[in-house]
């Protein structure tokens, strides 16, 4: 990723699934106040960009989980950390 291209949405699911551990699109919709549809969308992109993944939740499987990719999550906060500041304040 050459430029910061991530919507606010996506840096604030990004923080919460880094921080928090995997969740369901609905629980991150309501950790964060945000939309269904726009954790969604948030979701797509960070799939797209490889900082986080779906993976099974076994304990329902109509709601899928998401993980961040911690590593890549680091380093993306560590090179664009002035943008992360001011969207998470």
């Amino acid at each position: 990723m050459s430029s910061f291209e991530l919507p606010r949405s996506a840096i604030i699911v990004l923080d919460r699934l880094t921080n928090e551990g995997p969740m369901t699109p609905k629980d991150i919709s309501k950790k964060v106040d945000l939309a269904p549809r726009t954790v969604s969308f948030a979701l797509r992109k960070l799939v797209g960009q490889d900082l986080c993944r779906k993976i099974p939740n076994l304990s329902d499987m109509r709601q899928p989980l998401y993980l961040a990719d911690g590593e890549k999550a680091k380093e993306l906060r560590m090179k664009y950390e002035h943008v992360f500041r001011q969207v998470l304040m």
